[in-house]
């Protein structure tokens, strides 16, 4: 029998630990990343680029692009980042739909999910204290509120914390139908129906349809089970004429 030597032993050890299963989405869902690579997916910081015109402008998003392999891995199955650089940015544009996804991150670490392009469905580090300086920022309260509504809006805030802690992974279920907004965390409703608000220009409506984007800022975080579905008329109208149930 011939012998493996050292050096092949631990690249095959290392390529069993990196293996990871493709994902699987329930019935009706599709999978937005595959967990094998970068595909379907682009980088972009929009708040870099909205003052940009012309020239500057498309040197900025080429160079976004460009850096996204640079900041974001794929890591058994996982859709990995540091804390720096673009946005992870889908390349499809979408409207009414329900995302699935989960995530794990790190002390200090801040992230969110854009939605139609737009700012946000907030990640916090929930243990960060409050400071007098920045009465609105609240961490204490939990993740997945819409942090960029106004102040006191409905929505803006989580209606319970259902965090769990650092190390475990946590699960987000949102549901948008219009500029409405629902969000599950860990099977608790956190957001029921609010009106997500347009960050860009608040005169205006929600767009009605854009990417999904997945913040970086300031720490690591982990992305994985990626799943959306597309919500379709007569499934929207029924919706919103009933009030929201659990997971």
């Amino acid at each position: 029998m011939k012998s493996v030597s050292p050096l092949a032993f631990v690249t095959l050890l290392v390529a069993a630990s990196t293996y990871a299963a493709p994902p699987q989405p329930p019935p009706g869902f599709r999978a937005l990343f595959n967990g094998t690579d970068l595909s379907g997916w682009y980088g972009l910081n929009p708040h870099t680029v909205v003052k940009l015109q012309g020239e500057k402008k498309a040197a900025k998003l080429a160079q976004e692009r460009a850096d996204f392999a640079k900041h974001w891995r794929v890591e058994n199955g996982e859709l990995v980042n540091a804390g720096t650089g673009p946005y992870a940015t889908t390349q499809e544009e979408f409207g009414d739909i329900e995302l699935l996804l989960e995530y794990k991150t790190v002390p200090k670490a801040d992230s969110g999910i854009y939605l139609r392009g737009t700012p946000q469905v907030q990640i916090w580090d929930i243990n960060q204290p409050d400071d007098a300086k920045r009465p609105d920022r609240r961490p204490r309260l939990g993740s997945g509120g819409l942090f960029n509504n106004d102040p006191k809006s409905p929505g803006r805030d989580p209606l319970v914390l259902a965090d769990k802690p650092f190390g475990e992974w946590n699960a987000f279920r949102i549901r948008q139908i219009g500029a409405r907004t629902w969000v599950w965390l860990n099977g608790k409703l956190v957001v029921d129906g609010a009106v997500m608000e347009n960050y860009w220009d608040r005169k205006q409506p929600l767009p009605a349809k854009g990417p999904i984007m997945l913040q970086t800022h300031g720490g690591e975080i982990r992305w994985r089970n990626v799943f959306l579905r597309e919500i379709g008329a007569a499934e929207a109208a029924k919706i919103l004429g009933a009030p929201a149930t659990g997971r």
